[in-house]
């Protein structure tokens, strides 16, 4: 299976996928954690986190995949929807609580 097979087949196989630096638990960078903390600020808790820096051809992938040249890269329901920065600012509009709403869990 090729890189970008693998990459579509994480981001529609869950309804909320992080490529990120590092894990929820361990982000390895201050974008990631913050993407992070904007997810959970809206309530999901239970999300997938794909660890760019633990293969190189997913780091390089993903930012084929998507035409975005950094990470994290945010999915909710196999569509991309940005970075921190564009979380960010989704979140402090309300929009992304309005997209996230239906994925919230306990």
């Amino acid at each position: 299976m090729d890189i970008k097979q693998k990459i579509h087949e994480t981001v529609t196989g869950s309804p909320v996928v992080l490529f990120m630096k590092g894990n929820k638990q361990a982000p390895q960078c201050g974008f990631s954690a913050r993407a992070v903390q904007i997810l959970q600020a809206c309530g999901v808790n239970e999300f997938v986190t794909v660890d760019v820096l633990a293969d190189a051809d997913v780091r390089q992938g993903i930012k084929d995949y998507a035409n975005w040249p950094t990470i994290p890269q945010l999915y909710v329901n196999g569509e991309f929807v940005g970075g921190s920065d564009i979380m960010m600012e989704m979140y402090q509009a309300g929009e992304l609580q309005k997209q996230l709403e239906p994925l919230k869990t306990a």
